[in-house]
């Protein structure tokens, strides 16, 4: 060991030699250290892909509003007539017909009312000479006999002021006995008159004994309730033993098919809503859209908030419900020819959309500004022309990474 110290001690340059040894690596050899060559690495493979062409494709042109359903009609059925409740055949929820039987009266009182009104009428039918229980209403006023008496009467004074008349001229009879006669004459011709008007007088309260029976008739009629139009019951109001007053509420109805559509269309957009356009609704948690018609528009714009509110009716299948919340797309414009491409073309990041043609054999991102949808298809307003090829379903690919398109 001494003598191996000794020689490198002797000859320097063997140290030297050694040091640069362990400077100055190998040639093709890599360092630890990662100075020198590196390795070329291999080409990046090409990522198979499919494609797709941005095509023209009949579009509807819509506006896209908000706004409530409604019921179409909606009534407080209520007693027309005061009565205690006998019974109630409905409860909320319940669906009705129009005609259907919805609540009952006590009649009693009324059903007395009404023998009372057909008592009078008899009556009345029979001082003018009518037979008590028929249905004639004519009345020949001179054959009556109240008419009768008071024209014989009348003749008879004639008869005898007549003959007055020329026993006077012939001077048979006083001044006084012929002014008596003529006096007499003129009183019969008074009663006959009184006659005529006391059968007429009585031929009206025919009339209006007629009328006091249909109106007793008719309260009758209103102890019992019906359904004014085909509806479902939102509210019931009373029981059963409660008396109601004249016009009291007994139930709500509501018509739930057609349903309205209340929306406001802004003012930019107002010419474009016409009368039976149609109009696609949606409401929240129902997958389906329902299809209506507007119906009616205002005629003004409202000047505080520069809206058009327009009236669409919507068929309902029993989904959908009055008050509820609703979006509309009314179509201003049918089949229009619009740009479009796969919504599975289009990737968005940040809010940003964008799509994904193919330059010169690599990916090539373009930004794009994106309108209506239709079913898969998405307008696109800016960012690529008609008859581009668009990567479809492009996933995570980046922009400059080759690609092929595969069969």
């Amino acid at each position: 060991m001494n003598r191996v110290l000794s020689a490198i001690l002797t000859r320097p340059w063997i140290v030297i030699l050694m040091t640069s040894g362990l400077l100055i690596p190998a040639t093709g050899c890599k360092s630890s250290s990662g100075g020198g060559l590196k390795a070329p690495s291999a080409p990046t493979e090409a990522r198979p892909v499919k494609t797709t062409v941005a095509s023209e494709i009949p579009m509807d042109r819509t506006i896209s509003v908000t706004g409530t359903l409604a019921a179409y009609d909606q009534a407080m059925v209520g007693a027309k007539v005061p009565g205690r409740v006998r019974s109630i055949t409905v409860d909320l929820g319940s669906v009705v017909k129009q005609g259907q039987l919805i609540a009952e009266l006590d009649s009693q009182d009324y059903q007395l009312q009404l023998k009372q009104a057909e008592a009078s009428l008899s009556q009345a039918r029979a001082r003018v000479g009518l037979s008590p229980e028929g249905g004639d209403e004519h009345v020949d006023i001179e054959d009556t006999s109240t008419v009768r008496q008071a024209r014989a009467l009348l003749d008879q004074a004639r008869l005898k002021y007549e003959r007055s008349q020329k026993l006077f001229a012939g001077g048979v009879i006083s001044r006084a006995q012929f002014d008596a006669d003529e006096a007499d004459h003129k009183v019969a011709l008074s009663k006959y008159q009184d006659a005529l008007e006391e059968v007429r007088n009585r031929q009206a309260l025919v009339v209006q004994r007629k009328s006091e029976l249909e109106i007793a008739r008719q309260r009758l009629a209103d102890c019992v309730i019906h359904a004014p139009f085909d509806g479902v019951v939102q509210e019931k109001r009373t029981s059963v033993g409660e008396y109601l007053a004249s016009g009291a509420a007994v139930v709500s109805i509501v018509k739930i098919d057609p349903l309205r559509l209340r929306a406001e269309v802004p003012e930019r957009a107002a010419r474009s809503a016409q009368q039976n356009a149609e109009v696609r609704v949606t409401v929240e948690g129902d997958p389906n859209s329902y299809v209506g018609r507007i119906v009616r528009l205002s005629p003004s714009i409202t000047a505080q908030s520069r809206v058009l509110v327009v009236e669409a009716e919507v068929r309902n299948n029993g989904q959908l419900r009055p008050g509820s919340f609703a979006r509309a797309d009314i179509v201003a414009e049918a089949g229009v020819p619009t740009l479009a491409v796969p919504s599975s073309a289009i990737v968005t990041f940040a809010g940003i959309e964008k799509i994904l043609t193919i330059a010169e054999g690599k990916a090539l991102e373009k930004p794009i500004t994106t309108g209506r949808r239709f079913g898969d298809w998405v307008e696109v307003v800016t960012g690529i022309k008609a008859a581009d090829v668009v990567i479809t379903n492009p996933g995570n690919l980046q922009s400059g990474q080759p690609v092929v398109v595969a069969d």
